[in-house]
């Protein structure tokens, strides 16, 4: 099977070794996305419902870009910096994926790269037919 890497770009993937995006087949993974603009800025400061919008339309962009949709998405892993907000990021991600539905997890971390990052989201996704 092919193998393909995704960059954003970022000066960080080649200093950490890690590609934005990994294909191999049909099923693609995606990193732990943050709410970083492409400005370098943080998006939703303070606001974990926005940080987790913003992330999800960060993540369909590489998706689409990679051939694959929100739909194609079976799991996301969800790191909050506090427990408390899994109802406004639960309600953003619910806004994007309640008819698909895809495996789930949530867990707290002590903390992220950047302390303003309090949600950080990986996805995996597979199409049926490739």
């Amino acid at each position: 099977m092919t193998r393909t890497n995704f960059s954003s770009g970022a000066p960080w993937e080649s200093i950490v070794g890690y590609s934005r995006a990994v294909q191999i087949g049909n099923q693609l993974e995606v990193t732990g996305t943050v709410a970083i603009g492409e400005d370098g800025k943080v998006v939703g400061k303070g606001n974990p419902y926005e940080q987790t919008r913003f992330i999800i339309n960060k993540a369909e962009k590489i998706l689409v870009s990679a051939g694959f949709t929100l739909s194609d998405v079976i799991r996301t892993r969800i790191f909050v910096t506090d427990i408390a907000f899994w109802k406004e990021v639960g309600k953003a991600h619910g806004e994007s994926f309640s008819a698909i539905r895809p495996a789930t997890t949530m867990v707290q971390v002590v903390a992220l790269i950047e302390p303003e990052y309090l949600v950080e989201i990986e996805f995996t996704a597979i199409r049926e037919n490739s």
